[in-house]
């Protein structure tokens, strides 16, 4: 089968279209034909193998998996023996395990769920792990109706689930992005936006009752400013810092040593990887309450290209991979 992989960690340059056996699976797991696969943050980190804590899970001086790429959208082309809520046929979203850069991926039947009717492949593939995360981020912020909440990076892949999934739950939203996406932001339910090119999130005096920060280049500091005393600021990912150990997750791992000393809560937050959370974002997406933003999709021949809009910074939405159809 064809795949994006590579051998060595390095930039994007490094990647290449290659013929690669295709993924055995075991009794519990689930082979999937990619139609559609999501470029995210973690892709540049399995990539370069930066921060170097990274490769304690991806391989110390190579990576274990050539084959990159988490987030998928499929067609279901074998299941395992123990499998059961999977047929060969079914039309799946979710994450794999082998690498969804590529035209088969193997992935646990936990990971997956049946892809919401209403979406292209596309759409769905921008999913799993973006609309996961912001769902969970929502839960640790403990957002509720009539609430403020503030949305850092609100035309990204995860602030454009996050920004929604708030408006839903009736809370009022700012959301803070560039001035190319204000009327994006806007057009996804927030009721102010603050362009940061333009003015800080603690420039009004406002105070939000949370805070989802998916940018992560800001100081403790000022999102402390911006929090009512009673709040939640909820830590997405490693933003762009580049410390080269733990790179941004350094906020994340002392959050809870911060928290000690101050009123305003402060949380890490680690999205899981479960159909659950999939059949609850299901249920919203055919609902119409929520809709994917792809901002921009290629062929898996340019991979590199995808990634390397990645790292330019500041993507509308999620970058998806077109696999196959």
């Amino acid at each position: 089968m064809k795949a994006i992989a590579s051998d060595r960690y390095g930039s994007a340059d490094r990647l290449s279209l290659r013929d690669v056996p295709a993924p055995s699976i075991g009794d519990d797991d689930v082979l999937v034909e990619v139609r559609a696969a999501a470029v995210d943050p973690g892709v540049w980190i399995f990539m370069t193998g930066r921060p170097l804590a990274a490769r304690l899970a991806s391989g110390l001086r190579s990576p274990r998996n050539p084959v990159l790429g988490r987030a998928l959208a499929g067609v279901v082309a074998a299941v395992g023996a123990r499998v059961t809520r999977m047929r060969p046929g079914d039309h799946v979203y979710g994450t794999g395990e082998s690498g969804t850069f590529a035209e088969f991926a193997r992935a646990r039947e936990r990971r997956l769920a049946r892809m919401p009717a209403n979406l292209t492949f596309e759409q769905a593939a921008a999913v799993p792990i973006s609309a996961v995360t912001a769902l969970q981020a929502l839960k640790d912020a403990r957002v509720r109706a009539n609430q403020r909440v503030l949305v850092i990076g609100a035309g990204g892949g995860v602030g454009t689930f996050a920004v929604q999934l708030a408006n839903h739950q009736e809370a009022q939203v700012t959301g803070v992005c560039g001035p190319s996406k204000v009327q994006l932001v806007r057009s996804l339910g927030a009721v102010d936006v603050v362009d940061y090119t333009q003015r800080e999130i603690d420039s009004t005096g406002v105070r939000y009752d949370a805070i989802i920060d998916t940018a992560g280049n800001r100081p403790l500091a000022l999102l402390h400013r911006a929090i009512t005393p009673d709040g939640t600021i909820a830590l997405v990912g490693g933003g762009h810092a580049t410390g080269p150990v733990l790179g941004g997750f350094g906020r994340q791992m002392a959050a809870p040593l911060i928290s000690v000393f101050r009123r305003a809560r402060l949380v890490g937050v680690t999205a899981g990887e479960h159909h659950t959370d999939l059949d609850e974002l299901t249920t919203l997406l055919e609902s119409g309450a929520i809709t994917p933003v792809v901002g921009r999709t290629y062929p898996l021949a340019e991979t590199a290209d995808a990634i390397r809009h990645i790292e330019e910074g500041h993507p509308t939405g999620k970058v998806v991979i077109t696999v196959r159809g």
